[in-house]
C-alpha cells in the first residue's frame, strides 16, 4: 500500500463486514466499455475502477446494488 494512502474509518452506521477481495473474480461489461468491475462476494457486490484496482472497492447490498442499477438504468447518472 501507497504511504500516501489515507484510511478512512467507516461512518456511522456502516453496517458491513471487511471483505477479502484478493480472491474476487472481477466481471467487467460484455462489451468491455468503460472502467468498472464488479464482483459477488459473500453475499454483497463490490465494484471498482480497473484501471486502478489497487483502489478502494465500493461495497453494496443486494437492495443497494438493485437501487444503483435501476437508477442507472433510468438515465439517473447522466451527466450529459
Amino acid at each position: 500500500m501507497s504511504e500516501s494512502t489515507t484510511e478512512h474509518a467507516p461512518p456511522g452506521g456502516w453496517n458491513k463486514p471487511e471483505l477479502d477481495l484478493s480472491g474476487a473474480r472481477w466481471r467487467s461489461s460484455s462489451s468491455g466499455r468503460g472502467d468498472v468491475e464488479i464482483a459477488f462476494v459473500e453475499g454483497f457486490i463490490a465494484m471498482r475502477n480497473s484501471t486502478r484496482p489497487e483502489s478502494p472497492s465500493l461495497i453494496f447490498t443486494p437492495d443497494e446494488w438493485g437501487a444503483f442499477v435501476l437508477g442507472a438504468r433510468e438515465g439517473e447518472f447522466d451527466l450529459t
